[in-house]
């Protein structure tokens, strides 16, 4: 468990410590651009946009920093599958008109994240930041200490088997029972 502790401790100090998401990864808003088909018309871009949306995913740049993501606008899923389409708490065109709200749970640099915010759907630009999600980092870390107690304890069986077949090897009745 302490190492399971350690290794989430030791992401998250490291995902602050990254000058790119310092900046990011607070509270407040920050200007996004959406950065798909960039060298389509700006008409087309729009439509690509509004179906990637209605896909559950796209592409989006923080402006201030560079910082490029590929969103998936699905729920953190606990057991892999994603939904055919994002529900509206993920993708909400209705909240304000000529605005799309977006919200997109994901791992980055080891640290359970969501990236939330909205973006105009003329100018395709808008405001978003990332969040700690302390939820599925619980989740997360109670899935790596399974994972590290499992192999703590095929390891353990690995070596009762080789220490049991050294012991049939060195035992001279043993030997004997086959001659």
């Amino acid at each position: 468990m302490r190492f399971t502790v350690k290794f989430i401790i030791f992401n998250v100090f490291f995902f602050f410590s990254e000058i790119n998401f310092i900046d990011v990864f607070d509270p407040s808003y920050f200007q996004i651009k959406y950065t798909g088909f960039r060298d389509r018309p700006h008409e087309e871009r729009q439509a690509r946009f509004h179906t990637a949306c209605r896909d559950g995913r796209s592409e989006i740049a923080f402006v201030a920093t560079g910082t490029n993501l590929s969103l998936q606008f699905f729920p953190a899923n606990l057991h892999g599958e994603q939904r055919q389409t994002p529900t509206r708490e993920y993708v909400d065109f209705d909240r304000e008109t000529g605005k799309v709200y977006l919200k997109a749970p994901m791992i980055l640099n080891g640290v359970c994240v969501i990236w939330k915010g909205w973006i105009d759907m003329l100018r395709l630009d808008g405001m978003g930041c990332l969040e700690f999600d302390e939820e599925r980092a619980q989740h997360e870390d109670a899935l790596a200490q399974a994972a590290f107690e499992d192999a703590r304890r095929r390891t353990r069986d690995f070596e009762d088997r080789d220490r049991s077949h050294r012991e049939d090897l060195e035992d001279p009745v043993a030997s004997k029972i086959w001659d």
